[in-house]
């Protein structure tokens, strides 16, 4: 069943690395709690199916990195870029995108969360596995306040620019 407005997000851990590559990689990512992570704060989270992918690398983190400071301008605590991978992927795609502290970078690499919020697709036949499907979500105290879910193949609703848009009506 696909998470839904007014439901609470379920419990579930999340990985981000937060350090600066160095060489030997001196610290693993760090485990957070999902409800630790969201209590007393409103957060945008998008997620999508994976780093380094074309529209989640071309349109995607990149429309969220540009408008970060006016989206947090509308009382939003953080942005999440929430993935079905690892996160050292995650780390590096964030690099790689000069993400700095504007998104966090929150690996879901099991898809644990993903399945539990029925938000999971399998792209099995495209050689890619178990991923998130593309979404967009309000959150505040750990409660979904807006959901914006992509039909497969599309790019349309779960944007920067349309997340702005309903945080300026809200």
């Amino acid at each position: 069943m696909t998470i839904t407005v007014g439901d609470k997000l379920p419990e579930g851990t999340l990985q981000e690395l937060t350090v600066e590559w160095t060489p030997g990689c001196p610290t693993g990512p760090e485990n957070h709690k999902v409800s630790d992570l969201t209590r007393g704060k409103r957060v945008v989270i998008f997620g999508l199916p994976g780093a380094f992918t074309r529209t989640c690398s071309g349109k995607h983190l990149p429309g969220y990195v540009e408008l970060a400071d006016t989206i947090k301008a509308k009382k939003v605590d953080e942005i999440w870029c929430l993935s079905v991978n690892d996160a050292m992927v995650m780390g590096a795609w964030g690099k790689d995108q000069q993400v700095g502290r504007k998104v966090r970078m929150m690996a879901d690499g099991s898809a644990t969360l993903t399945k539990a919020m029925g938000l999971d697709i399998d792209l099995t036949e495209r050689g890619m596995g178990v991923r998130s499907q593309r979404y967009s979500m309000l959150v505040d105290n750990g409660v979904v306040e807006l959901l914006n879910l992509e039909k497969p193949g599309q790019f349309e609703v779960s944007g920067a620019e349309a997340m702005l848009q309903q945080l300026d009506k809200a």
